[in-house]
């Protein structure tokens, strides 16, 4: 077969391209992947403050998403953040941290993949958007906004020790609140699994 100076794909006789049924290392990962076979994305938002009181409920609600093959996703930066991942890392768990800032650098060691997103607090909305869930875990103005964010893109979200909406200044929808990380994310997972 003759290859054309322009493609690495093999050409027929005819000059036509054709492309190999199977790889010759046996059958592709990817050829049997569908959308729903696809590991969720999971969210965890909360305070940054690196000497957190929650550090214990982030590192278990990081290893709980581990344990249920999802990937979680954070700003990558301390605190609850920090914890969730070290949580995660500690369970074999991926873990995706969208920074606020132009350095990679700056994500604390357990994030896997550090997403420079120079957008300061607007990757709040990447985060919202991006996610199959989300985690509220304690946390200030900032959660507040990715709460916010996440429930009006439809995203289950629930929330441990974080923001209580007065009833009467709030419409639809309603933040759950969890007592435990176990309980958050059976929550979560059995919403996320209706959704596509």
């Amino acid at each position: 077969m003759a290859r054309s100076p322009r493609s690495s794909r093999p050409r027929s006789a005819s000059g036509t391209s054709s492309k190999r049924a199977s790889s010759p290392y046996g059958q592709s990962r990817y050829s049997s992947y569908s959308l729903s076979s696809r590991r969720r994305l999971v969210a965890v938002c909360g305070e940054s403050d690196p000497r957190t009181s929650l550090a214990g409920l982030a590192f278990e609600l990081g290893r709980g998403i581990a344990e249920r093959d999802a990937v979680l996703i954070c700003g990558g930066l301390t605190g609850v953040m920090e914890h969730a991942a070290r949580g995660a890392r500690s369970g074999g768990g991926l873990t995706i941290g969208l920074l606020p800032g132009d350095d990679p650098n700056d994500a604390n060691e357990y994030i896997d993949i550090a997403i420079a997103t120079s957008l300061g607090h607007g990757r709040n909305a990447v985060l919202a958007k991006t996610a199959d869930g989300v985690v509220a875990l304690g946390g200030g103005l900032g959660t507040l906004s990715e709460i916010a964010l996440a429930l009006r893109n439809g995203r289950p979200t629930i929330g441990i020790r974080t923001w209580r909406f007065d009833r009467d200044a709030r419409t639809e929808p309603e933040l759950p609140l969890a007592a435990s990380p176990n309980e958050a994310l059976d929550w979560l997972f059995a919403r996320m699994a209706r959704a596509p």
